[in-house]
């Protein structure tokens, strides 16, 4: 039996037995000398028991570091990631406040407009007045200033940031924190019926506020001018937008509009109403209006002498009646011009009132236009401020009286348009028919100065010569005469009309009319177009024809009395050219246009008078074809002795035939060709020789009175 046993020191350093270990049969039996092991035991370690390996280890060389030596580089890298975005947020948040401070600034600001920054117009600068003009605003590059429409107001174009405004003037005045604060809220207004409020200036000598520029001037400026028809549905448009423009500003926070005229509608490109001048009576509060202005303020504000803001909404609906009764008669408001009354006993009459109190007359030309919407401006000028609708009531009754056809203000002004044009391309096509008509009949007119193509293109006309022509001469017999039975414009109807006729048989001929002058006329053919002979065929039918006219031609208010012409006809050599530089004229010279001058001069009434060149050229060329006559030997001032002919008419075709029959000779054949040839062989050389075959001889014998020739 083996027995061991554990000793140890107590605290009185004395040996003390602790545990008995005892072996029996393999087996160990442990008895505990002690009930508390850490007191009893371990007194000399603070009563708390040893570690199996010491925390260094048994070498000391194992001993545990610290979290913060453990994890060193990390905390140091954290502490200074996390000092750089506390640094970051506090400079963030400092920015932040920054800018929205300076935001905020730069708002409370932003409706203080520079004086420097306001230019003016190019035009303006050239010395036009266009300080009452409206201009189209050009949006790149340089300004491009159009005129448009007038400005019955006091407006100035100018402009700003490379846009033209439209500025108005007011007299400098202190501006409370208040008046700031509200420029800055109306310049948030935003509605498609109010003109935008861009700023004000108040650096320079005087208030200068700046407003987006409505091109088509005021609705004052339009209907003054009168130049636009309007209908049923566009002057619904227009009051429609007027109400919801003042609808909006009856819910903002001005309240009320105040100044409500037709001079403050202005209206944009797309025919657009916007309301302008609201928001401003603290600039204007200490200026009395003009008289006229007080046409469009109600009456509870005439007799309390109201200022904007103790004025009631009431008071806007009131000028709107007023104003929709200019768009309804399209006249300005009361009509004044046609009325005995001024402006000034108007505003007095208003200002009074009464049972019947005084308002505009509503009569309009318009035929479609809804009883309802005169009902609601009746309605909306009461005399008793509640008795009126407000602006949301208006806008309501406006929308259930909107046409149903209708759809927009734009495609209903797109409707007009293309009915215009189409209208406009039909009376364009007539007038382009006229214009052509006239420019054939100038054509026609300068083709009888015949050179006109010359002319036209500013060339100078020589002069030509022309070997055989026919010059013809006419004049009305005893023309004096009867015009002294006549008015003076009976005189010019009598000539007009013949002259007229006259002008269409020349033109049927091909005949060249030179002038005429008073009764008589001056015409040729054989130029300046040479046509060969035929002048001579063409100025007889000619001539035939006016006999045949003038035998007809009746005389309204004479008649009794009877037109006689006194024709006179030479052929020969001419000489024509162009004669003037400022009024140009196509002349003839030469002895054949005086001998056809004394050919009329010395014939007789409704004959035509031929000398014995022209009788030569129509019986050569023209055989069996006109009845002429000899008239004898003539003494003719400055030629001597002449033999003349009469033209008596032309033969008809069954006439001449016979005659060519009678004067066909019974003989062969044979010698008829032999004295041909002899005839060919002569003419070749000379002049015609008529004595070999004088086909005139057996119609001489057939007509056995007085000498006829048949040519």
């Amino acid at each position: 039996m083996s027995i061991f046993q554990l000793y140890g020191l107590n605290a009185e350093y004395d040996q003390v037995a602790y545990i008995n270990f005892t072996f029996i049969n393999e087996k160990m039996n442990v008895s505990l000398f002690y009930k508390d092991e850490f007191p009893t035991v371990w007194h000399f370690y603070s009563n708390h028991r040893p570690l199996d390996t010491p925390i260094c280890g048994f070498l000391g060389k194992s001993c545990p570091v610290s979290f913060f030596q453990q994890y060193q580089l990390l905390i140091i890298v954290a502490i200074i990631v996390i000092i750089l975005m506390l640094i970051t947020l506090i400079i963030g948040c400092c920015y932040i406040a920054s800018s929205r401070r300076a935001e905020q600034l730069r708002i409370n600001q932003e409706w203080q407009i520079p004086f420097l920054s306001l230019l003016e117009p190019e035009n303006r600068k050239n010395g036009h007045h266009t300080s009452k003009r409206s201009l189209q605003s050009a949006q790149t590059g340089e300004s491009k200033t159009t005129a448009i429409s007038d400005f019955c107001e006091n407006y100035t174009i100018m402009i700003y940031e490379k846009d033209l405004v439209l500025t108005a003037k007011f007299q400098y005045t202190n501006l409370t924190k208040s008046d700031m604060e509200k420029f800055v809220k109306l310049r948030k207004l935003e509605h498609e019926n109010l003109n935008k409020f861009i700023g004000l200036s108040i650096d320079g000598s005087q208030f200068i506020s700046v407003t987006k520029l409505c091109s088509r001037g005021s609705l004052q400026d339009i209907l003054s001018r009168g130049n636009f028809s309007m209908d049923y549905f566009f002057m619904f448009c227009i009051i429609k937008d007027i109400a919801e423009g003042l609808h909006y500003l009856h819910k903002s926070f001005l309240r009320l509009h105040g100044n409500l005229r037709s001079a403050t509608c202005l209206v944009n490109d797309s025919w657009q109403v916007k309301l302008a001048e609201f928001g401003t009576d603290n600039l204007v509060e200490n200026d009395t209006p003009p008289k006229k202005r007080l046409l469009w303020v109600a009456p509870e504000v005439l007799r309390g002498s109201l200022t904007v803001s103790q004025m009631d909404p009431s008071a806007d609906v009131y000028s709107f009646a007023i104003v929709a009764s200019e768009i309804l008669t399209k006249k300005e408001a009361w009509d004044f011009l046609d009325r005995k009354e001024d402006s000034e006993e108007i505003v007095y009459m208003v200002k009074k009132g009464g049972v019947f109190p005084i308002r505009p007359e509503l009569v309009t030309d318009i035929p479609d236009v809804n009883p309802d919407l005169i009902r609601l401006v009746k309605d909306c000028w009461a005399e008793d401020p509640e008795d009126r609708p407000n602006s949301e009531s208006i806008c309501g009754t406006l929308k259930s009286l909107k046409p149903k056809s209708k759809s927009n203000l734009m495609d209903h002004v797109f409707n007009m348009l293309e009915e215009y044009t189409q209208t406009l391309e039909v009376e364009v096509e007539e007038r382009t028919k006229e214009l052509t008509l006239e420019k054939k009949k100038a054509d026609i007119l300068l083709s009888r100065i015949q050179v006109a193509e010359r002319l036209k293109a500013g060339q100078t006309v020589e002069p030509e010569g022309f070997d055989s022509v026919t010059v013809f001469f006419s004049d009305v017999v005893k023309f004096t005469q009867l015009s002294q039975k006549c008015s003076p414009f009976q005189v010019v109807n009598l000539l007009n009309d013949l002259y007229s006729n006259f002008d269409t048989i020349i033109e049927e001929h091909g005949v060249y009319k030179v002038e005429s002058i008073g009764d008589g006329y001056l015409c040729v053919s054989g130029l300046p177009t040479r046509n060969g002979y035929a002048h001579i065929k063409q100025i007889v039918d000619m001539s035939l024809q006016f006999m045949e006219y003038c035998r007809n031609f009746k005389i309204p208010h004479l008649p009794r009395e009877q037109v006689e012409l006194r024709i006179g006809v030479n052929s020969g050599p001419c000489v024509a050219g162009v004669v003037g530089l400022s009024m140009p004229r196509y002349c003839l010279f030469g002895d054949t246009v005086n001998t056809a001058s004394r050919m009329e001069s010395n014939g007789k009434a409704s004959q035509i008078h031929m000398s014995e060149a022209a009788h030569s050229l129509l019986t050569s060329h023209y055989p069996h074809q006109y009845e002429t006559s000899s008239r004898g030997e003539v003494i003719i001032k400055g030629k001597g002795v002449m033999e003349t002919f009469w033209v008596q008419g032309k033969l008809e075709e069954d006439v001449v035939e016979r005659i060519s029959i009678r004067e066909t000779p019974e003989f062969k054949l044979e010698p008829i060709l032999k004295k041909e040839i002899e005839i060919r062989s002569i003419s070749s050389h000379g002049s015609r020789p008529s004595s070999v075959i004088d086909p005139l001889q057996d119609h001489r014998k057939f007509k056995k009175d007085q000498p006829i020739y048949f040519v």
